[in-house]
């Protein structure tokens, strides 16, 4: 419905619309379109030489007496007109696929009158950005349950970008500058149930995007900054309670280890002293072997 409302009010718009407004004939026209830069309708067309300046930038030079004869200065402005500019025959200036940076004021005028002429040429886009939303964490909400949003183009100009609360304009924002970006804030509640857009429009075109709350306005946990540091303090508190654990049991450990390995190292064997005794028996042989007896091992801890 929001789209329809705005495609009605485009098609009331003339694409090459052609304005008077204080002495400064305005023209529309759509990106890539031609458009001629009328003189018929002005006194100048009486004038024998004729000058064209585009934001005081002389891009073309016509002399009347001579047929129309014309002088185009392609290597001013960056060569921005370059094999854009026609004359028709009545010595009306024509430019040809348009661009949106050709906008602006174009002076005609005379070397010899002061008969002087001014149209304001307005190219439109025929391609505009989607608008982007995003919360606004450098506002400050005049409540916890309120989010602030800001909606966002960048690189446009001659558009206007807008709030819409269902179908009804909440607030609006326009620039006719060159290449600029526009931002435009709104502030809703956590649990607003109604559809917000971000609209930007020209005469000709528009783009929407529409507002997801629960998307963009989160208030999980681990969204909360204050709770996100509270997770990560208690995370670190663990992970150092878990190390100084550790190191203690690795402690224990090596001291049991190196108890055992002295207690091993200090065993001793003591030898008992050995006794000879004269064995006695019948033969003389006998009588002169000595029997050696070994007594037992006793270990002493």
């Amino acid at each position: 419905m929001l789209e329809s409302l705005i495609f009605i009010g485009l098609c009331s718009w003339s694409l090459a619309g052609v304005f008077v407004d204080d002495g400064v004939k305005s023209v529309s026209v759509m990106e890539g379109d031609s458009v001629t830069l009328n003189i018929n309708d002005h006194d100048m067309h009486k004038v024998e030489e004729i000058l064209f300046k585009h934001n005081s930038v002389l891009i073309a030079q016509i002399n009347r007496m001579k047929k129309n004869e014309c002088r185009f200065f392609n290597n001013t402005a960056s060569q921005r007109f370059r094999d854009r500019l026609k004359l028709d025959q009545t010595g009306s200036l024509i430019i040809t696929d348009t661009r949106t940076t050709d906008s602006g004021l174009y002076n005609v005028s005379s070397r010899k009158t002061a008969t002087r002429l001014t149209i304001s040429l307005t190219v439109y886009a025929l391609f505009l950005p989607v608008p982007v939303i995003t919360r606004d964490c450098s506002s400050s909400s005049s409540s916890s349950s309120c989010c602030s949003l800001l909606c966002s183009v960048v690189n446009v100009s001659h558009v206007t970008l807008s709030w819409y609360k269902g179908n009804s304009l909440l607030s609006s924002i326009n620039v006719s500058d060159l290449s600029i970006s526009l931002s435009l804030p709104l502030e809703v509640e956590h649990q607003d149930k109604n559809i917000y857009s971000c609209v930007i429009n020209n005469p000709i075109r528009n783009q929407t995007r529409h507002l997801d709350i629960s998307e963009v306005c989160q208030t999980s946990s681990e969204h909360d900054p204050t709770i996100l540091n509270i997770v990560l303090i208690s995370a670190a508190a663990a992970a150092g309670f878990l190390l100084i654990f550790a190191a203690v049991m690795i402690f224990c450990t090596c001291k049991k280890h190196k108890e055992v390995e002295d207690q091993t190292c200090t065993e001793e064997i003591i030898y008992s002293e050995t006794t000879f005794y004269k064995r006695r028996g019948q033969n003389s042989r006998s009588k002169k072997e000595e029997e050696v007896v070994y007594a037992g091992i006793a270990v002493k801890q």
